[in-house]
């Protein structure tokens, strides 16, 4: 396996690869790799001749008061696990080679309406960040498909909707969240959590199927399900930032005769910001 920081040792090998013929997945990451990022791998592995992993903390993406200087930083043992995974390539390119002019003076890409909802709200600017380096990595890479998990529901849904309205000819793959053997969604961020909440933080998880349960059951007091699923983690110790039921193709809040629906939720733990969703689907029939 082979690692370049550079957009021209970059370019170098993708053209390489190009001229053999090959298909070629993207798999974005920040590093700090978990099973759930090797689990992306391994299906690019099935999708592609060629899967390149790129390591990259956007600073853009992060606010003012959130950690991008303490995001563990892990390469040396992330390069490790990506070629045991069968990893092609590996871009880790400095903030410079990626915002040469510094962030303050770059192009940003803006993805309208969806950003402003959920963690957009609590996170002013963030899919900015978010839309501008991946339209960045894939005019870098320029694969044939870039895979994503679930887990970051919205965000795919950003990533989707860009690649849509820039007529990106760049197929993107959405893959179920990778859970801990108790369900907890896989996060580096996880990390952080002290041993008792991280006996808590399943508790999120939890109350995602709680509510898809009674949903199901035939409640459609969306509002009051919210409510309650927020009263019930602030009780446990959670500080919510938001549980909303939504549609699940325009993650608007959810009409009482939608049947593809996801429940999208946020809380802070101590000093942990944990997000996760569930999706269910409702038969029409037997609504």
């Amino acid at each position: 396996m082979k690692t370049v920081h550079t957009v021209s040792d970059l370019r170098e090998a993708v053209d390489a690869y190009r001229q053999q013929g090959k298909r070629i997945a993207l798999v974005p990451t920040m590093g700090n790799l978990h099973a759930g990022h090797l689990a992306l791998v391994h299906d690019a592995r099935e999708r592609a001749d060629i899967v390149i992993t790129s390591i990259f903390v956007n600073p853009l993406q992060f606010g003012p008061n959130e950690d991008l200087d303490s995001y563990p930083r892990t390469l040396a043992e992330d390069q490790n696990r990506l070629a045991d995974a069968g990893n092609d390539l590996v871009f880790a390119p400095s903030a410079r080679e990626v915002y040469p002019n510094g962030i303050e003076y770059h192009t940003h890409v803006t993805v309208p309406a969806i950003t402003e909802l959920h963690c957009g709200a609590s996170r002013p600017g963030h899919f900015t960040g978010v839309a501008t380096v991946v339209t960045i990595l894939f005019n870098m890479v320029r694969p044939d498909l870039a895979i994503f998990g679930e887990k970051d529901f919205q965000q795919l849904a950003v990533i989707r909707k860009l690649t849509r309205d820039l007529c990106l000819p760049i197929e993107i793959i959405g893959m179920p969240t990778f859970r801990e053997s108790d369900g907890l969604a896989m996060s580096s961020r996880n990390n952080y959590l002290t041993d008792a909440e991280r006996h808590k933080a399943i508790r999120l998880y939890e109350m995602l199927c709680e509510t898809a349960e009674r949903i199901k059951e035939g409640r459609r007091d969306f509002s009051t399900l919210s409510n309650e699923a927020i009263k019930t983690l602030d009780q446990e110790g959670f500080h919510p930032d938001y549980f909303n039921i939504v549609n699940s193709d325009s993650l608007e809040p959810a009409a009482y005769d939608d049947h593809n629906i996801t429940i999208l939720g946020a809380a802070w733990l101590g000093r942990t910001r944990l997000i996760d969703n569930v999706s269910l689907r409702l038969d029409p029939e037997t609504d």
